[in-house]
């Protein structure tokens, strides 16, 4: 049995002849590969989901959060502008900002040597710049406007903010092509948002493999007691499996509730349980809100982000890194700010479907810590993603795995693997 690679020189870590249909196991657990993440697919051409415009709606309004393991704040100005900065002081390299989210600030002040920021992440006073008794101070030739705060690339659509450090991105549409843009504007469609609630959990496996989860349909219908034995997603369910028509990074896992039943269709699915019934049936009686019939989308965002919708709970599912092998899913709860309370209710019931104990969630990472465990001693092996083929199509099923294998073709391609 081979053991885990004796290097972590990327010079020796090869992809498997097979190409996406395996994923060798040092993707997950590999220092090298984790720090060439960071600065090719976090650092690099990609736009990171920041947060909700509806999050910070006044002049002086801002939150933390991160891009990668990058910590940023994004903040709104006097004009009404969404800027994000990263938190690190110009002058020698301070987290300046200590608290998570704060309302009314006029200014951000680095507490080591007091250096000034506006709500544009530009400099505005550094203390002694001119000296004091003709001694001291900065060069005459020090450009205040040279040295503010390391800024990021802002794209807003419909109420969600994306950032990049790379400002040479096209337009976020074009990023994820117009396929993935209708289904986007599916959810937001440029109703006023308003935020219900947030979530965190730390879970102890690498990022990616949260990512797959969403693009993975042929475990929904297997692992989740809860998803099968009242139907909200099942094999035997209509449904659907597309990529941008890129890379294939970003995706859509489509479904459309099906009759609460067991049968012949139902036999390899061991966890339905027909009898289980709910005390509260109001946790299963959605209400009808965007076109089409499909009661479950869950889209992924390129490299950070999972939008869900199950029935009618709502929510971004945002990637904050630790370390190659752990990594925090902070869940932010959304509605409308036009909707009835009647719905509010609705989503914030149905909501206990989602988060760390969520009826449905808690499996998911229990199980990616049980990958993590299972893997990462046995970094010179592979995965088997074979089902529904080995291709990289879109499919009218969810028997497939088409999307996992899309976005590691798409993900060897920006890391140059």
């Amino acid at each position: 049995m081979a053991t885990a690679v004796q290097t972590d020189n990327l010079l020796n870590l090869k992809w498997p002849k097979e190409g996406p249909s395996r994923v060798p196991y040092w993707v997950y657990s590999s220092p090298e590969i984790y720090k060439r993440e960071q600065e090719l697919v976090f650092g690099g051409a990609s736009y990171n989901y920041i947060g909700l415009e509806c999050e910070i709606p006044n002049s002086g309004d801002f939150r933390q959060t991160k891009v990668g393991d990058k910590p940023v704040i994004f903040m709104r100005d006097e004009d009404g502008q969404v800027h994000v900065v990263v938190n690190r002081c110009a002058h020698r390299g301070v987290q300046f900002c200590y608290d998570m989210h704060g309302t009314g600030k006029t200014e951000f002040i680095c507490p080591y040597h007091q250096w000034t920021y506006n709500l544009k992440g530009e400099t505005t006073a550094v203390p002694f710049r001119r000296g004091l008794q003709k001694m001291g101070g900065m060069p005459t030739d020090f450009d205040l406007k040279a040295n503010g705060l390391q800024k990021l690339k802002v794209a807003t659509r419909h109420g969600v903010i994306f950032a990049s450090f790379d400002h040479s991105m096209p337009s976020f549409e074009d990023y994820i092509g117009p396929k993935m843009v209708g289904w986007f504007d599916r959810v937001f469609s440029g109703r006023p948002l308003k935020v219900l609630g947030y979530q965190r959990q730390r879970i102890r496996c690498n990022w990616k493999l949260v990512f797959e989860n969403i693009k993975d349909p042929y475990h929904a219908s297997l692992l989740h007691v809860f998803l099968v034995s009242f139907s909200l997603f099942r094999a035997d369910n209509p449904s659907k499996v597309q990529m941008d028509e890129s890379l294939g990074l970003h995706s859509v896992l489509v479904s459309q509730r099906g009759e609460k039943k067991a049968d012949d269709t139902t036999a390899d699915i061991r966890q339905n349980q027909a009898s289980f019934t709910l005390a509260n049936p109001l946790m299963l009686q959605p209400e009808k809100e965007f076109p089409g019939e499909a009661t479950v989308v869950m889209q992924t965002i390129w490299p950070n982000l999972m939008v869900q919708q199950q029935s009618n709970t709502l929510a971004m599912r945002q990637i904050h890194l630790v370390g190659p092998e752990e990594f925090e899913l902070h869940w932010t709860y959304f509605g409308f700010a036009d909707e009835s309370e009647e719905m509010t209710q609705k989503r914030l019931r149905q909501a206990n479907l989602m988060g760390p104990a969520g009826y449905v969630s808690a499996d998911d990472s229990e199980v990616m810590e049980a990958i993590q465990a299972g893997i990462s001693k046995y970094a010179a092996e592979d995965a088997v993603v074979e089902m529904g083929g080995r291709g990289v199509e879109d499919t009218d099923h969810m028997v497939t795995e088409t999307a996992i294998r899309a976005f590691y073709d798409g993900y060897r391609k920006v890391m140059g693997l």
